[in-house]
């Protein structure tokens, strides 16, 4: 149940430690969980084409299983929005397309939605794990769906002082 998010914790942490390591491209915690998301999206994209045989992420077969039956096409939906999660991923590692590719994969995430809602309702599993619940399925999503706004923000946007907006000088 927590291997997505693991996906994203883990490899931000990483980019934050080479970012603290001196390397100026994962400087602040902004772009190391960018980054995080664009892993996180390289590994499901990709499993949206891995034919069904165990392994960690969920298979092409776990994945038609999820789509619910008012989606014609299953299969090919499954292999649209992997191709959707790959483009995504590889434009937020490009600092000139990442707000398109944010914005995109946030848009797909909100269009993925029912799928993730009936995998938990009809209890529909991912491989060998039990269906993911509900309580903790959409809470995810909105994580992710958080992530990839963050990624479509101007790079150097800052959030605005509330001190400033109190009347308190901030220089």
């Amino acid at each position: 149940m927590f291997e997505s998010l693991m996906l994203l914790a883990g490899p931000t942490l990483v980019f934050r430690l080479l970012g603290a390591l001196g390397i100026g491209r994962f400087a602040s915690w902004r772009a190391a969980v960018v980054h995080g998301l664009a892993v996180l999206f390289m590994a499901s994209g990709a499993a949206h084409f891995v034919p069904d045989g165990g392994g960690v992420m969920p298979s092409h077969d776990d994945l038609t299983a999820m789509v619910p039956p008012f989606v014609p096409l299953p299969h090919l939906v499954v292999y649209g929005t992997g191709v959707l999660e790959l483009l995504g991923a590889a434009g937020l590692v490009r600092t000139a397309t990442r707000p398109v590719a944010g914005l995109g994969l946030a848009v797909l995430l909100v269009l993925m939605l029912p799928a993730n809602v009936y995998a938990a309702v009809a209890d529909v599993p991912l491989g060998d794990d039990p269906a993911t619940p509900l309580w903790f399925r959409i809470p995810e999503q909105a994580v992710y769906i958080a992530v990839a706004l963050l990624a479509a923000g101007r790079p150097g946007a800052r959030l605005p002082d509330r001190r400033a907006h109190a009347g308190v000088s901030v220089e």
